[in-house]
């Protein structure tokens, strides 16, 4: 039987670097030991899974759950994927990055049905914060935020080489109003750098009485097969963004050059995207003005996400991404 597997949810707002905060994880984690993370985007095109690369020798096991809060409709899309996933993984740690956007304090409820059940055992939440946004209206007017500050055991000031002068005492000052007994505990890091120890203490975690919200289910675009024309468009909307992705089969192969000139351009403000080019397969990440690329293994298709506040022009962006492949 599985029990009580330790588990720990890594929130924070988009483009706060919680992928990047995972990888450094995995990469640190005690050799002998298996570790899971089911991760959770708000576009229905699932990205993430590739920027982690491939199962690590039967020791690192990635599920995704795309399409929004993979909480909603009663938690089954997060149920079936969080029972599959510790089937086939049977972990020492699962790890739970659920999206920017989404609802972490719903998330948690449902982990507790797991460790009541004697099946996890909720160790600490950690909220991955970029204090240079902390007087910006958008998150301090938003539910998603305050509820990812909320619920959080640890903050993790990340990106904090970043930082001007005021930035770090801004967030301090917002962290000291918030209500309770005590501040949330605070660290700092750079390039999502979090130590494995702070994962180790218990939650503190109360369930409420009530479900806070409902939404439909998540699609699953992922699973389905990509039609004659070798590429599929998906979007979606909610909590104030909206997002395109798109898939394109492995034969569809991006100049590396017309590519990078297309994303460093781009308005959105989050973009990821994993990509079958001639010089290899490579690995975008952008958030806001920064972009970040890595060379990666291999992937089975090239697949990019797109989150922006307003919508943009979908089907002209579409042109340039196939005008980006080569003849």
């Amino acid at each position: 039987m599985i029990q009580k597997v330790p588990t720990n949810v890594i929130t924070g707002f988009l483009g706060v670097g919680k992928t990047t905060a995972i990888q450094h994880l995995l990469a640190h984690k005690p050799g002998a030991e298996r570790w899971a993370v089911l991760v959770n985007e708000f576009g229905e095109v699932g990205v993430d899974g590739a920027l982690f690369g491939p199962e690590q020798d039967n020791e690192v096991y990635i599920r995704e759950v795309p399409g929004g809060c993979m909480c909603c409709a009663a938690g089954l899309p997060m149920q079936v994927a969080l029972n599959q996933l510790l089937a086939k993984a049977r972990p020492h740690r699962l790890l739970i990055e659920p999206t920017g956007l989404g609802h972490p304090r719903e998330v948690l409820e449902t982990l507790s049905e797991g460790a009541r059940n004697g099946v996890l055992d909720l160790r600490a939440t950690l909220t991955l914060v970029d204090a240079r946004c902390i007087m910006d209206e958008r998150y301090l007017r938003s539910d998603t935020f305050r509820q990812q500050i909320e619920v959080a055991d640890l903050v993790v000031a990340n990106k904090s080489d970043l930082y001007g002068s005021e930035d770090l005492d801004n967030l301090q000052r917002y962290l000291a109003f918030l209500p309770g007994e005590s501040q949330k505990p605070l660290k700092t890091v750079e390039q999502g750098q979090i130590a494995a120890d702070w994962l180790r203490p218990p939650s503190n975690f109360q369930q409420p009485e009530t479900h806070g919200h409902h939404h439909r289910p998540p699609p699953v675009v992922e699973e389905a097969p990509l039609p004659e024309c070798g590429y599929q468009r998906a979007e979606n909307a909610g909590e104030g963004y909206h997002s395109c992705g798109w898939r394109f089969d492995p034969n569809f192969v991006f100049d590396y050059d017309n590519l990078f000139s297309l994303i460093s351009g781009s308005v959105s403000e989050r973009l990821k995207g994993v990509f079958i080019t001639e010089q290899g397969v490579f690995g975008f990440n952008k958030a806001g003005a920064v972009l970040t690329v890595v060379e990666l293994d291999d992937t089975l298709e090239s697949r990019v996400e797109m989150i922006h506040p307003e919508p943009l022009d979908w089907a002209a962006i579409e042109a340039d991404w196939l005008a980006s492949t080569q003849d």
